[in-house]
């Protein structure tokens, strides 16, 4: 699988663990997907570029929540 296909697939992992969830850790998010950090950080951009997740940081603890 190309890059980019792997960028799609840690995505979707993202988006299923987080779709009609209260925003979840970077900890967490990282815990349930199993993505190193890499693969991680760029997923959600890619979710943040498509207007699909909103990324925000509360008392130092960055939370992901995705748009369904």
């Amino acid at each position: 699988m190309d890059l980019w296909g792997e960028i799609g697939t840690a995505s979707g992992k993202i988006y299923s663990v987080c779709v009609g969830q209260a925003p979840v850790t970077m900890l967490d998010l990282k815990k349930r997907t199993k993505l190193d950090d890499p693969m991680l950080y760029l997923a959600l951009g890619w979710l943040a570029r498509e207007g699909k997740a909103q990324i925000a940081s509360d008392k130092g603890v960055v939370k992901v929540k995705v748009n369904p």
